[in-house]
């Protein structure tokens, strides 16, 4: 039988692949990376046989003319390489991957698929990070976390209670370990509302969510310059909140923020919060441990390192 073996949650910023000579605190920078060893190395003791990395796409692999709340790679799945992460094709276990989504559908959690999925710093950063060389297969799971409306917080928290139960019944053994890719807080340059953007920079941002498939990169120049000229907003206060209720396995009442409020309390970046929500509640709302906290005006983001065991009956 299948089984569920580690959770890891672990925020992703291309700023800390091109943008590390630029760090002032390099103390807080050295942290988050030793974090990630720290949990690579947990990944490496639970011994997996696949890996499902939970991640957004940041407008590189999907676009504004189709983007489903929920979609899984389960055939081809080709890295961006964007900000320095992984280029190119990606280990992957397409049996699994589709006997996964038509058993999220039975359940009740309609996932799109997709058979040549393009992935972008959104999960292969997690992917480099936490797996570097490991010779295991990936399956990605995109959330929508950009483009409203969203997927609200109870529908996620149910996607990765539909994904344990899942794999609890998978007759094949598989060890499976689950990654959130994302957050924590953070407020990106990009508009609030992409149907009424407000100035030049969020109009040509518009365009390119719009006109990027199959040619992102010719937007993605001036994108970066946007990304990097932008002030740092970062809510502390509530990273430090939500990784200590993580500890607690008090995380389930999270599923009761809506869109809004995570806007509010921590900021448009921290709809990825939705990433860790599925792999917590997949985890069944275990208690953790989180690894690092590192805010990092640098990277613009509250950088976050977790991990859960798996909870025992």
């Amino acid at each position: 039988m299948a089984s569920i073996v580690l959770g890891v949650g672990a925020s992703h910023s291309t700023l800390m692949n091109t943008h590390w000579d630029a760090v002032v605190h390099r103390d807080r920078a050295d942290a988050f990376r030793d974090a990630l060893a720290a949990a690579r190395d947990r990944i490496v003791e639970a011994r997996p046989d696949v890996v499902v990395v939970i991640g957004s796409n940041h407008f590189r692999g999907f676009w504004l003319d189709l983007i489903p709340s929920f979609t899984m790679g389960v055939g081809e799945v080709i890295a961006a390489g964007d900000g320095g992460t992984p280029k190119g094709a990606q280990r992957t276990d397409p049996e699994f991957a589709r006997a996964l989504a038509a058993a999220l559908v039975d359940a009740g959690t309609e996932v799109a698929i997709s058979a040549r999925m393009t992935i972008d710093h959104g999960q292969a950063h997690a992917i480099q990070w936490l797996l570097g060389d490991l010779d295991v297969p990936v399956v990605p799971l995109v959330v929508n976390v950009f483009a409203p409306p969203l997927p609200t917080l109870p529908r996620v928290a149910q996607l990765g209670a539909n994904i344990a139960t899942a794999i609890e019944e998978m007759a094949e053994d598989r060890r499976v370990v689950i990654v959130a890719s994302g957050g924590l807080s953070h407020q990106l340059p990009w508009p609030s509302d992409w149907t009424e953007p407000n100035g030049e920079d969020e109009e040509f941002l518009v365009e390119a969510w719009l006109n990027g498939r199959g040619e992102w990169e010719r937007y993605d120049k001036r994108r970066r310059e946007i990304i990097v000229a932008a002030q740092p907003t970062i809510f502390e206060d509530f990273d430090e909140r939500f990784l200590a209720d993580l500890e607690k396995g008090e995380l389930q009442p999270y599923t009761e923020l809506t869109t809004e409020r995570i806007l509010e309390v921590a900021g448009n970046g921290g709809q990825e919060l939705r990433t860790w929500i599925a792999m917590v509640a997949a985890l069944r709302f275990a208690p953790g441990k989180a690894l690092a906290y590192s805010p990092m005006p640098e990277w613009l983001t509250g950088m976050g390192v977790a991990v859960i065991e798996p909870a025992t009956s």
